[in-house]
């Protein structure tokens, strides 16, 4: 006998998760769907598995397989409509799946005997969470940075030469070029990517076989072995087993350590895009050493305006990642005994983290990175403006005598160049001190 024909439309579940569905009108936002997807994965690799071990009769659980492969693939995301915030463990949504995987394998299938063989919400769930997280991160999110971080490079390059007012404390200091201020944005995604690239080996440690309590009971010995090779084989992702079965149980860990990682990412991003802001700032009033991309009106009423909106993008969802962060790592603290039981709660934020950082950085190189311009005249302006620049004064003629020009230099808004040769620096000292562009570049 085939899997079972649904109909367009049928519903699919079962008591369990009608009762769900009643107990937990809460926020109207289900489960991710790559969790269900990935509950798919498991418990399809898991039927084979007991099929293997000859714990299910082999035609029950080819139909079983078949039925979860069906989930896996998407086709009924339809069919999981409990809320994200439910029990804790996720139980609801484990035996959500249980009941279509039974109903499409055939009437003869039971959700807990055959399609939960081996399983229990405990362990499976989360690993649904941790693999989900581990695929995201993997082809959405690691991509999305490198090519953020190479729009970054590529504009290093280009404006290697383009000095300008280097800036601390918001004052000006002495010169540098927008090229080192963009290699340093590079380097902070490359470093960003390099963080969440080294929490993943701890995601990759699945709590599968424990079942209730992480001891393996009513498990065969092999099942959880033989359940990771089979998702490797079919996704390529590198599964491992937990360190101890009763730490893969009893805590979140490896999860609250990824939000950490994203979060650190969204710090770097807010420092960058309010970097940018800031510098394209203007055109007359403010910085305006960069021009962004213009991509739509900045204002219904005033003409001509153009405003940052995708920094101002970036900046909100670095927000919104940093509050994801906030809520991961207390629900990664209710961990109690054997079960951490906030998990719904972490996948629906890791997962929209992930999501949102994916869409966002391949937005901001795409709409905004890569369009951006040197505006020559601010930054020379700059450059030339900014009285650090007397710095350079300090090995010919001393620290004070260099604070003297640039104290009466700001009181009486005149160039450093005509203070200092009122103050007896002659003009080959100055013009050796003060090559802006040997400053900030030095010998490079």
């Amino acid at each position: 006998m085939g899997v079972q024909q649904e109909q367009r439309g049928e519903q699919l579940w079962g008591g369990e998760t009608s009762k769900a569905v009643a107990n937990f009108p809460i926020s109207g936002q289900p489960v991710p769907v790559p969790v269900i997807r990935w509950l798919g994965r498991i418990k399809a690799a898991a039927a084979r598995v007991n099929a293997e071990l000859e714990l299910i009769d082999a035609d029950v659980a080819e139909r079983v397989a078949a039925a979860a492969d069906r989930v896996a693939e998407g086709e009924f995301d339809d069919q999981f409509p409990i809320d994200v915030f439910q029990t804790g463990s996720g139980t609801s949504t484990n035996m959500n799946a249980n009941e279509v995987i039974a109903h499409l394998a055939g009437g003869d299938v039971h959700p807990n005997d055959h399609v939960n063989m081996g399983q229990s919400s405990n362990d499976v769930f989360p690993s649904a969470v941790h693999l989900a997280a581990l695929g995201e991160v993997r082809s959405q999110l690691l991509p999305a940075l490198e090519q953020l971080e190479s729009a970054f490079a590529r504009k290093a390059q280009e404006f290697h030469d383009v000095v300008k007012a280097g800036r601390t404390h918001l004052m000006d200091a002495v010169p540098v070029t927008l090229g080192q201020e963009f290699g340093g944005y590079a380097a902070q995604v490359r470093l960003g990517a390099r963080r969440i690239e080294n929490a993943l080996p701890q995601v990759a440690q699945l709590p599968l076989g424990g079942t209730a309590t992480g001891t393996g009971l009513n498990t065969h010995p092999e099942f959880a072995a033989r359940v990771r090779e089979r998702l490797r084989e079919a996704t390529g992702l590198q599964v491992s087993p937990p360190e101890h079965p009763f730490e893969a149980q009893g805590n979140r860990d490896a999860l609250v350590e990824l939000s950490g990682a994203l979060k650190v990412l969204a710090v770097s991003l807010t420092k960058i895009s309010g970097d940018l802001a800031l510098m394209s700032s203007g055109p007359r009033a403010g910085i305006g050493e960069i021009r962004l991309p213009e991509l739509q009106k900045g204002s219904s009423i005033m003409p001509g305006k153009v405003n940052p909106v995708i920094p101002e993008v970036v900046l909100q969802v670095s927000a919104q990642v940093i509050g994801n962060d906030a809520a991961i790592t207390i629900a990664g603290t209710q961990g109690n005994f054997e079960l951490n039981v906030r998990i719904p709660l972490i996948a629906r934020n890791l997962l929209d983290s992930i999501h949102l950082l994916s869409t966002t950085t391949r937005t901001f190189a795409e709409k905004c990175v890569s369009g951006i311009e040197a505006n020559e005249q601010g930054t020379h302006h700059s450059a030339e403006s900014t009285l650090a620049a007397a710095t350079a004064l300090n090995p010919y003629i001393g620290y004070d005598k260099a604070t003297e020009i640039v104290k009466e230099a700001a009181a009486s808004g005149r160039m450093l160049r005509e203070v200092a040769y009122e103050k007896g620096v002659d003009e080959d000292t100055y013009n050796r001190a003060m090559d802006l562009r040997k400053m900030a570049l030095g010998n490079t």
